[in-house]
C-alpha cells in the first residue's frame, strides 16, 4: 500500500494526503492493523472499528472530517432516549380519532354533487409526527409572545382540521364544508394552509412546495434579527417546518441551507416526512432518499437526526454483532422497502431476511405477523419525542429530523405504500370497516353501510379530550392560530416628505435616488425609523443605497470580524449584530423570503416591520412570482421596489435585464398596489399613502410595488394645487399645452414622462398641435378601479351607473389619446376600453438588447420624435391633419434610422 508521501498531493474526502509523513513506520503499523482486521474479521467488522475510532477521535477533539452519511439506523441509540412524559395510551386514542376524522372528511368531500377532492395519504403517514408536536412541543401564543412558528405540510391539512374538531375549535358543519369556501360560507375550510382565506387559523401558506422550507429558514432568521435589534423578544420561539421527501427536490427547499447553518439558527427544526413517495411514485426507487438528504444537510452544516425504525427493531439491532443486519438495511433501496410495506410477513421473511443465515436466525422466533409489523420510526411516539427533544436541546446548528414513514399508514392495503395513494380520495365501505377496526373506533357497521361515514368524537368530557386541552394549556394555547396584536403606527406627517416634494433643483437624479433620499429621511423618524427593514440581493451600491451602510449598518449576527478594505472611506462597508439592513447575497428568493417574514411580523410577533425590498425589476415578479403570491397569502405588508426598471433605461445591460412587463405580472396578484412614478413628489405621495394604508388605522393586507429608474433627470418641485388624488388613483394632468391649435393628449408613465414633455414641445412648435401631458402613475390601479365599477354596475342595474375614474378624468380632454411608457403596449392597453375617444399606445414590445438608450427608444418607437409621429397619426385618422405630414415627420426625424437618434445619457451601467 502506498504511503502518504507517495500519493498525489490532493485532498480526498477531507483528508490531506500531501501532508508529509514524519513517522512512516508507525503509519505502516496502523495500516497493517486495518488490513489484518479486514482479512480476519471481514469488511463489516473493520468498518465498525473505523467508526469507533472516528467517534473516539471526536471525543478527543481531533479534527476529523464530518461523515457525509451514517448507517441506515436511528441516530439516537435506544439507551440514550429520554423518558417519554406523555400517556401513550391516551395519545394513541387521540391520534386514532384524528386519523379517522381526517380520512372521513376527505371521503365525505367526494360525495355526489360535491366532488371537491382532498388528500389523505400524506397526513396518514405524518400523523404521529404532528401529534407528538401538538402534545409536547408546539408553543401557542397565549403567553403574549409569538409562540412557535409551525409550517405545516400543505397536503396534511385535513389532519390539522380533524384535530381542531376534537378540540371544539371547528364544528362538524365546518368539516363538511371542506374546500367549499364560498358555497358553504361562512363555514368553508380552505384546501390547504391559506392565511388569507382563514386569517384566524393558518399562519403560513406552504402548499406551493419548496417555499415552506425556504420561508421557515428566513422566519427563524427574522426572529433572531428582531431580537438582536430589540424589537421583540423571540428567544422562546422555535420554528418547525414539516416537509415531504419528494418536496426536497424543489431547488428552494435546499437552496438556503447554508444560511441557516452559517448563522447558527438553532431555533429551527426541519421535520422531513420520508414516506419514500412523491405524488406519482417512489422518490428514489433505486436509491435511498434519507441517506441522500443526510449527506446534503450534513454538508451544509446542519445537525442531522435520523429516525428510521420503531422500537420493534431494537431487539434485532441489539443482536447484530457483526453488522449483517445494518449492512442489509444500508443496501436495500427505497423501492424495495415500499414493496415490503405492501407485502406479507412471509414475503419479508423470505426476501429481506432469507438470503443470509445470520439474518434468518435473528427472526426464527418471530411469527410472520410480527415481522409484518416491524415498523418505521416516524410512527413511534417515544422515538419521535426523543428526536424532537434532541433537536430542541441542540445548540449552534439548525436540526433536520429525517423520519421514515409509510404513505397511507393505517388506511388499509388499498392505500398503504401504493404508488397511486396520493390521488386516492375516497374509502369504500370495506376500506372504512378495516380502517375502523384498526383504529378501534366505536362505530357500527350499519352506520358505515348507510349514507356518508360519520365523524367520531369521544365527547367533550372524555379522558382523551381533556388530556388534549390540558396539553395545549400547558404549552400556551392552541395551534395553529394566527393572532394580530399589533397596533397602528404613529406615522410621520407631511413635513417628512417636504424635502422630496421640493424636487432636485438643477441636479439630475434618477427616481431610484429620489426614493433613497426619502427613505433615509423616514429612517430617522423617532417613531417608525427603526421599523424599516431594507433588503437587497447584493445590489445596495447599484441602487445608491451604500450611503446607509455607516448609519444603518448590515445585519450580521457575528458582527464584522475583519477590517473592511474600504474602512477609510465615508461610505465604508459595515456589518453589525444590530444592523438594520438585510444583505442576503445574490439570492432574490432569499430576499423575498426575508420580505415575507418581515412583512408579516405584525401578526407573527405583534410588532410591525416595514420591509423595503429593492431589486432589479426584471428579477422580481418574473423570478420569484410564486413567493409574491405566498406573500399575498400570508397577508404580509411592505414596499417592493423594482429598480433599474424599463426595457430601455438599463439597455446597456442587454436582454435579460430589460424589464418591459413586470407591471403585467404584478397585475395578476390581487394584493399588489402597483405604481410607475415619474418624479420625486409622486413617490412621496405614494409612500405616504402606502404607510397609511398598510400601517395606519384599519390597516389593509396589501403590499406596494413601485418601479423606479436609473436614468438621471431634473425633478420638478411639486406643483401648487397638485392633484394628489390623481397621483394615487393613477392619472393626473401634469402639464397643459400652451401653444398650438389642434388638441391632443399624451399619457405617459415613469421615465417616459420627460419624452412626452419633449414631444409636447415639438408638436406645438412644428405641427401646431396643442397636447396635454398626463402622468399615468398607475395603469394597474386605473384598471382595478374600472373593473370594480363594472362589477358594481353589472350587479346593480337598478342603481345609477358608476363611471370609472379614468373615464371621468379624460372626459373633457379633447383630441386623440396616445399612451407611451418604457413597458410593452399591454401595460397601458389595460385601460383602453375605458378611455373616451381615440386611444393608441406606444411601447417596447419584444426582447431588449444592448445599445444606447436613444437607439433602443428609436428602435421601439417610443422616443419623443416617435411620440410626435404617434400623435400625428391619430390626428390624421380623425382628419385633423393631412396624411402627408406623417411621411414628412418620418423623414424629418429619421425615424427609420436607429443610429440617427440622440444616444442620450449613458445607460449601460447598473
Amino acid at each position: 500500500m502506498a504511503s502518504g508521501s507517495d500519493r498525489n498531493p490532493i485532498i480526498i474526502g477531507g483528508l490531506p494526503s500531501q501532508v508529509p509523513d514524519f513517522d512512516p513506520e508507525e503509519t505502516q503499523e496502523w495500516l497493517d492493523s486495518l488490513d489484518a482486521a479486514v482479512d480476519e474479521r471481514g469488511r463489516e467488522r473493520a468498518r465498525y472499528l473505523m467508526l469507533r475510532l472516528i467517534e473516539r477521535a471526536r471525543e478527543k477533539r481531533v479534527a476529523v472530517p464530518e461523515m457525509r452519511s451514517t448507517d441506515y439506523v436511528n441516530t439516537i441509540a435506544t439507551k440514550d432516549e429520554p423518558f417519554f412524559p406523555g400517556n401513550e395510551e391516551i395519545e394513541r386514542k387521540v391520534l386514532n380519532a384524528t386519523r379517522w376524522n381526517a380520512a372521513v372528511m376527505v371521503s365525505r368531500a367526494q360525495r355526489p354533487g360535491i366532488g371537491v377532492g382532498g388528500h389523505i395519504a400524506t397526513f396518514a403517514s405524518s400523523a404521529s409526527l404532528y401529534d407528538v408536536g401538538f402534545n409536547h412541543f408546539f408553543r401557542g401564543k397565549d403567553e403574549g409572545d409569538g409562540g412557535d412558528q409551525i409550517f405545516f405540510q400543505g397536503h396534511a391539512s385535513p389532519g390539522v382540521y380533524a384535530r381542531a374538531f376534537l378540540l371544539d375549535r371547528l364544528s362538524e358543519q365546518q368539516l363538511d364544508a371542506f374546500r367549499q369556501e364560498k358555497s358553504k360560507a361562512p363555514y368553508g375550510l380552505s384546501s390547504y394552509p391559506h392565511p388569507r382565506l382563514m386569517p384566524d387559523f393558518w399562519e403560513f401558506p406552504t402548499v406551493s412546495m419548496g417555499l415552506g422550507p425556504l420561508g421557515a429558514i428566513y422566519q427563524a432568521r427574522m426572529n433572531r434579527y428582531m431580537e438582536a435589534r430589540g424589537i421583540a423578544d423571540t428567544s422562546k420561539s422555535h420554528v418547525w417546518a414539516y416537509l415531504g421527501d419528494g418536496e426536497m427536490d424543489e431547488p428552494e427547499s435546499l437552496g438556503q441551507l447554508s444560511l441557516a447553518a452559517r448563522e447558527g439558527l438553532d431555533n429551527l427544526t426541519f421535520v422531513v416526512n420520508c414516506n419514500l413517495q412523491r405524488l406519482d411514485g417512489p422518490v428514489r426507487g433505486n436509491g435511498k432518499i434519507m441517506q441522500e438528504l443526510e449527506s446534503q444537510f450534513r454538508g451544509a452544516g446542519w445537525n442531522v437526526i435520523k429516525l428510521v425504525w420503531d422500537r420493534s427493531w431494537d431487539p434485532l439491532l441489539a443482536q447484530d454483532r457483526d453488522g449483517v443486519l445494518v449492512n442489509k438495511l444500508n443496501s436495500t433501496p427505497d423501492g424495495q422497502f415500499q414493496t415490503y410495506a405492501t407485502e406479507t410477513g412471509a414475503y419479508i421473511r423470505e426476501h429481506f431476511f432469507g438470503d443470509d443465515q445470520r439474518l434468518r436466525k435473528m427472526v426464527e422466533g418471530m411469527t410472520d405477523d410480527q415481522i409484518l409489523h416491524l415498523g418505521r420510526g416516524g410512527h413511534d411516539h417515544k422515538k419521535i419525542y426523543a428526536a424532537y427533544a434532541a433537536a430542541k436541546a441542540h445548540k449552534g446548528q439548525p436540526t433536520v429530523i429525517l423520519a421514515q414513514t409509510v404513505k397511507g399508514w393505517t388506511l388499509g392495503p388499498n392505500f398503504e405504500g401504493r404508488n397511486a395513494t396520493h390521488q386516492m380520495k375516497k374509502l369504500t365501505v370495506e376500506d372504512l370497516k378495516r380502517f375502523r377496526d384498526r383504529l378501534h373506533i366505536p362505530i357500527a357497521d350499519k352506520e358505515l353501510e348507510s349514507g356518508l361515514p360519520p365523524y367520531y368524537h369521544p365527547g367533550k368530557d372524555s379522558e382523551e379530550i381533556q388530556y388534549m386541552h390540558d396539553r395545549r394549556k400547558a404549552l400556551g394555547g392552541y395551534v395553529p392560530s394566527r393572532v394580530d396584536r399589533s397596533k397602528p403606527l404613529v406615522l410621520p406627517g407631511d413635513k417628512a416628505y417636504a424635502p422630496t416634494k421640493k424636487g432636485s433643483g438643477q441636479q439630475s437624479i434618477a427616481t431610484t435616488m429620489a426614493f433613497v433620499r426619502l427613505l433615509k429621511d423616514l429612517m430617522r423618524d423617532k417613531e417608525i425609523g427603526k421599523r424599516f427593514v431594507p433588503i437587497a440581493p447584493d445590489e445596495y451600491r447599484t441602487f445608491g443605497m451604500d450611503s446607509l451602510f455607516p448609519s444603518a449598518k448590515i445585519y450580521n449576527p457575528l458582527g464584522q470580524q475583519y477590517e473592511a478594505v474600504d474602512r477609510e472611506l465615508l461610505l465604508a462597508y459595515k456589518e453589525s449584530p444590530t444592523g438594520q439592513m438585510l444583505h442576503d447575497g445574490i439570492s432574490e428568493a432569499g430576499c423575498t423570503a426575508s420580505l415575507i417574514a418581515a412583512g408579516s411580523a405584525y401578526a407573527t410577533h405583534g410588532e410591525p416591520l416595514i420591509p423595503i425590498y429593492v431589486f432589479y425589476s426584471m428579477f422580481g415578479f418574473q423570478r420569484t412570482g410564486d413567493q409574491f403570491w405566498q406573500m399575498a397569502d400570508q397577508l404580509a405588508r411592505g414596499f417592493v421596489l423594482g429598480a433599474t426598471a424599463g426595457r430601455t433605461t438599463l439597455t446597456g445591460e442587454g436582454l435579460q435585464h430589460a424589464d418591459g412587463h413586470s407591471h403585467l405580472l404584478a397585475s395578476t396578484n390581487p394584493a399588489v398596489v402597483a405604481y410607475d412614478p415619474a418624479f420625486g413628489y409622486e413617490i412621496a405621495h405614494i409612500v405616504q399613502d402606502g404607510l397609511r394604508r398598510m400601517y395606519g388605522e384599519n390597516a389593509e393586507d396589501i403590499f406596494y410595488y413601485m418601479t423606479v429608474y436609473n436614468e438621471p433627470i431634473q425633478h420638478p418641485a411639486e406643483p401648487e394645487n397638485v392633484d394628489a388624488e390623481g397621483i394615487l388613483k393613477g392619472l393626473y394632468r401634469f402639464k397643459q399645452g400652451d401653444k398650438g391649435a389642434i388638441p391632443a393628449q399624451i399619457l405617459a408613465s415613469g421615465v417616459a414622462v420627460p419624452w412626452a414633455i419633449e414631444a409636447q414641445k415639438i408638436l406645438a412648435e412644428e405641427w401646431n398641435v396643442k397636447a396635454d401631458v398626463w402622468s399615468a402613475t398607475s395603469w394597474n390601479e386605473l384598471r382595478n378601479d374600472a373593473i370594480k365599477v363594472e362589477e358594481h354596475n353589472l350587479l346593480h342595474p337598478e342603481e345609477e351607473q358608476l363611471v370609472p375614474y379614468v373615464t371621468q378624468k379624460l372626459a373633457g380632454a379633447e383630441g386623440p389619446k396616445v399612451a407611451v411608457s418604457d413597458w410593452m403596449r399591454a401595460v397601458p392597453d389595460q385601460i383602453a376600453r375605458w378611455v373616451p375617444g381615440t386611444y393608441q399606445s406606444l411601447g417596447a414590445d419584444g426582447f431588449g438588447f444592448a445599445d444606447t438608450r436613444g437607439a433602443a427608444r428609436r428602435f421601439f418607437h417610443i422616443d419623443a420624435q416617435s411620440i410626435v409621429l404617434g400623435v400625428l397619426t391619430e390626428l390624421a385618422k380623425e382628419g385633423k391633419i393631412d396624411r402627408s405630414a406623417l411621411k414628412q415627420a418620418i423623414d424629418r426625424y429619421q425615424l427609420l434610422d436607429v443610429a440617427a437618434a440622440d444616444p442620450g445619457a449613458a445607460g449601460g451601467d447598473a
